[in-house]
Formats: C-alpha cells, structure tokens, sequence
C-alpha cells in the first residue's frame, strides 16, 4: 500500500476548516488509501489561532464571560483533533521534507491563499520541502486573492512540481490556467464529495424550531431581513460559534460535532461562511449567504458552481426573494449538479491514487 499523506490546515479551530480536514482523509480512505496527516507545527500559528479563536471579532473585544465559553469551544476542537491520523509532528517553517511518501494530497482549504493572516505565503504548501514520489491538489484554493492579481513566477515554478492539480472554484481554476498554462480540474469541497463521513453530535435546541446563525460581522441590512423572516415564522434565530447581537440564543461553545447536527436540525441556515453554505447544501436546508470581502470568492463561486446563485443575496434583495429562498429547500436541480460534480471529483481522486 503507497503511504499517501495529506497537507492542509488540520488545526485551525474552525468548523469548516476541521470537517473538510476530515472528510478528505476519511473519503480517501473510503476509495481503499492509508492516508496521514502531515502534521505540521508552528508557535507563530498556535498563538494566532488561539488569539483568533478568543476574540474573534475584533476589533470588538470579547466579552470576560464569552472568552470561558470560547475556550470551551476551543478544547473541544483539541479534543476532536485526536481522530486524524497524524504523521509525525515536524517545523512548518523548516525547509526538510516532513515524511517521505509516495504521494502526498495538498488541500482542501486556502492553503494558496496569500491573504490567510497567518498561513499566507507558506512555502510548504506549494510544496517546498515535500519529499514524495508524487504531489497533487484536491479542491485547494486560493480564497480571497483573485485571479486578476495574478500568480508570480516564484510561486508557479513551485507549483509546476505538482503531477495533477485540482481546486474547488473558478477564481483558482483561472489562476492556474493563466499562470501554469495547464487545466486544473474543478472539483466539490470535501463535505460535499463525502457527506457520509461527517458524524453528528448533541444538539442543545429542539429540531426545526430554529434558523441557524453562522458567521460574524453580517451587514445590518442582512440582520433586518433574517429577523423579520425568522419572526414571520416564529422561529429563534440562534447562533453557533460566534456572538451575533441580533440573534435570539448563542451557542458559544459547540464543537464541530455538535456543529454538524445543528445544521442539520435547522429549519434554515443564514451564514456569510463558506461552509454555512455547504452543509446548508449538504443537509438539503433552505440558506441565504451574505458576501463578505474575505469570502466573496469561494462563495461566490460555489453558488454559480452547483446552480445556487439565488441564495447569495444582496442589499437589493426583496423581502419576496428572502421568503423564497427560506421557505423551501434547494432546488433539485441543485441536488444533480452536486452529484455530478460528486462523480467528477471522485474520477479525479481515483486517478491520481
């Protein structure tokens, strides 16, 4: 059996950065593979995930009672993290290879991103220092950089090294393609392509008397809107993760378990995350997204992807266009788009094992 390690962002504490962790390494183990997690460390991170993770809406600081809360949360993901296989612990930041294996599967996530506040520019993740007989993509990103920046030589000579390369929206799509002149394949983010692996936890609210809150820092036009649905239906708004003023409950402190089934028992789900979205989609819930700067990219190009485009909204949108959208699940149509895309990517994974 090929040892076969993963690079990506396997501790941020963050939901959706944990699940694709997650699904990725159960999904290739699904497809016969042995994958590890390459584990990679650094102090610099830990102190900025950990920062970020306490106050995470700054410049607002956190209230005293909801940093106890946030640190729960915290502990946790450290708990959760215990269930990925993981190589042996090395220097993000060394220029030595970390294992050597015969292949090694760089992403999901934004691990090109350059504008990530703190794995931005890591060298290791356009493969500097990877000791393997193969390296290849699955549904990477480069998140908030858009292709119209363009990709310097530096980083696309790194990237030539990589036998195949796949990435899960059209902004990093045309990045590749102009910088590298070759195709890179368009695939689903791990939760999409390997639902069957994400386990629910305990949830603390009762099934479908709820519209779940995911994301931070919404617009004020957004909150108006959601509250004024989510009254219409006598439904509470309540927000995992993240204090949002305007909800009716905080849960503060769910882990990722208990993320994935408050999700799920949702009535609906609004969000200005990315995986708001996904496990919106994977879970069949009626969403709305609002864009943020940070995340317009992959959310934007995720809607156009499977065909959710009404589901992104904006300031323009009528209160008509929020009943519609969170009255009724998604369309089916969306639910084809995403198992044939489930097929592509699946070609793609069984190729480059």
């Amino acid at each position: 059996m090929a040892k076969l390690g993963v690079l990506t962002f396997h501790s941020c504490i963050n939901y959706g950065s944990f699940w694709q962790a997650l699904c990725l390494v159960q999904g290739l183990r699904s497809l016969g593979a042995k994958p590890v997690v390459l584990d990679h460390r650094s102090e610099r991170v830990s102190r900025a995930e950990w920062r970020c993770a306490l106050q995470p809406l700054l410049p607002a600081r956190t209230a005293r009672p909801d940093i106890s809360l946030y640190a729960l949360k915290i502990r946790k993901f450290l708990r959760a993290f215990a269930s990925f296989p993981l190589s042996s612990a090395f220097a993000l930041d060394e220029p030595f290879a970390p294992e050597d294996c015969d292949l090694i599967v760089v992403g999901s996530d934004e691990v090109w991103n350059f504008r990530h506040p703190w794995y931005g520019g890591v060298p290791l993740f356009y493969g500097e220092g990877l000791s393997a007989k193969r390296i290849v993509s699955y549904a990477a990103t480069f998140g908030s950089h858009p292709a119209a920046n363009g990709l310097e030589s530096f980083w696309a000579d790194k990237l030539r090294r990589f036998h195949a390369i796949s990435v899960r929206d059209e902004n990093s799509r045309t990045i590749i393609e102009r910088a590298l002149g070759r195709k890179a394949a368009l695939v689903l983010d791990p939760c999409l392509q390997f639902p069957e692996t994400i386990t629910t936890g305990r949830n603390v609210f009762d099934p479908r008397t709820y519209i779940a809150i995911y994301g931070h820092s919404f617009p004020s036009w957004f909150q108006q809107e959601a509250r004024r649905w989510a009254a219409s239906r006598s439904l509470r708004l309540v927000s995992i993760g993240y204090r949002n003023e305007w909800a009716d409950e905080q849960w503060l402190d769910g882990g990722p378990y208990e993320f994935a089934g408050f999700i799920a028992e949702a009535e609906a789900v609004v969000t200005n995350f990315f995986h708001g979205c996904v496990f919106a989609l994977l879970n069949a819930k009626p969403f709305a997204c609002a864009l943020s700067d940070y995340r317009s990219n992959k959310i934007r190009d995720l809607a156009h992807l499977v065909g959710a485009q009404r589901h992104v909204v904006s300031q323009k949108t009528s209160q008509a266009g929020y009943d519609a959208i969170l009255d009724e699940i998604p369309d089916k149509a969306i639910a084809d788009r995403i198992a044939e895309l489930r097929r592509q990517s699946r070609n793609y994974l069984t190729d480059v094992l």
